[in-house]
């Protein structure tokens, strides 16, 4: 047995580029199907200090109005992506299993603040 840690997977990412990454909390506002994807569900989330429009791969693991009020975490700093017509501001954070056959939304808990900084 040896004290060398053991080597760097390829897909491992430096400290410093992990710090890049901005994840909020945000309040859902208001959610709809995307009416040019089937997969597809169009969430308003609010920050705070600004509201933004997320375009998610929840249909079929979740309804609309399932996601309402909830307190999800997202990456604010992604760059917009137009995703069948629409604008996505963002990304959500969710775990599926290895089929992708259960999908879940990572929520808070605890009532923060929108806009609150997870890290």
């Amino acid at each position: 047995m040896t004290d060398q840690p053991a080597p760097p997977a390829d897909d491992t990412i430096s400290f410093d580029d992990f710090v890049k990454v901005k994840l909020r909390v945000g309040r859902v506002i208001e959610a709809k199907e995307h009416p040019n994807a089937d997969k597809l569900i169009v969430l308003q989330v609010d920050l705070g200090d600004e509201k933004r429009q997320i375009c998610a791969g929840l249909r079929g693991h979740y309804t609309p109005e399932s996601l309402m009020d909830k307190n999800i975490i997202i990456v604010a700093n992604l760059a917009p992506r137009m995703m069948r017509g629409l604008e996505s501001q963002g990304m959500l954070l969710a775990a599926s299993d290895s089929a992708h056959e259960r999908v879940i939304v990572v929520t808070t808990d605890s009532d923060i603040e929108f806009g609150a900084s997870v890290g």
